[in-house]
């Protein structure tokens, strides 16, 4: 990094129990909540009368998971995306990452994949368009599909609700400082996967999401954050960090100063070998 950043071999931004450098962030709500019927097709077995997207989750898993509840093939929903005529910003380019809104949805008769796609972007802009969110966007000098892109990440990088207000500040701390967000968060979702354990290889991928080589924002959201990681995106927790990591489950810890980052993440190694060797034993 330049000015106070180090070396990016030295630096990692991780989900929970690992390094955390974290740039840009602010975003909006997205809770559970029910929403109006759908109707499925009715056969002989009964299905599900209800379909629950849970907060974080990505579009992929969504698509997945409205093909089991209407029983459809795999890869049905996805390729509804044509038809569906979803109510995107203009940034998205068609891309419902981010706006597939988490709630639980009920389903009746006649339900199709587009419509039930349809709702959700709907209720995501029911719920970011207005305010506290637009204005809270605003406010923080981004639209709001850049404040559901922060959003995302911290849905993605806080190990916990409490701290995802810190996380986001993180995120507007680097950003503000030119420094890369440098999380293993995108370089996941560039790969289609969700670990701990992001390798140096891992950061050198040719990827519009790989935030180790690219600067600012990922081009989209990286999943559909809730409520809780909405307003952190919006309302950041008053502070001066640049890094965190959590040490252990319960403790994460963020600060300014990098060798104190650095002790922080001797003592994480630390505990993360111990568990190891206990594993092993």
């Amino acid at each position: 990094m330049q000015k106070n950043t180090p070396p990016r071999s030295t630096i990692r931004l991780t989900r929970r129990g690992r390094i955390a450098l974290v740039a840009t962030g602010a975003v909006v709500v997205g809770t559970a909540v029910a929403v109006p019927l759908l109707t499925l097709g009715t056969e002989e077995e009964a299905r599900p009368t209800t379909l629950a997207v849970p907060e974080g989750w990505r579009a992929s898993q969504v698509y997945a998971a409205v093909d089991k509840a209407l029983a459809l093939p795999a890869g049905s929903t996805r390729k509804s995306l044509d038809k569906a005529a979803l109510k995107l910003p203009n940034d998205a380019e068609g891309n419902p990452e981010g706006y597939l809104f988490p709630a639980t949805y009920r389903l009746q008769e006649n339900t199709t994949p587009d419509k039930l796609l349809a709702l959700m972007v709907d209720t995501a802009n029911d719920r970011f368009n207005g305010a506290p969110i637009a204005a809270g966007a605003q406010r923080n000098a981004m639209n709001v599909y850049q404040a559901v892109t922060i959003a995302s990440i911290v849905q993605a990088e806080a190990a916990t609700k409490a701290d995802m207000g810190k996380v986001a500040r993180v995120i507007f701390n680097r950003l503000e400082r030119g420094m890369p967000l440098q999380m293993d968060s995108t370089i996941n979702y560039a790969l289609n996967r969700s670990t701990l354990r992001t390798t140096e290889n891992d950061t050198r991928i040719d990827s519009p999401y790989n935030s180790y080589q690219r600067m600012g924002l990922p081009p989209t959201p990286i999943d559909n954050p809730g409520e809780e990681a909405m307003r952190a995106a919006i309302n950041p927790t008053p502070g001066n960090w640049l890094y965190f990591v959590t040490v252990r489950p319960g403790d994460t810890r963020f600060t300014a100063d990098y060798q104190e980052h650095q002790r922080n993440v001797a003592e994480f190694n630390a505990q993360r070998k111990k568990s190891g060797a206990r594993a092993a034993g």
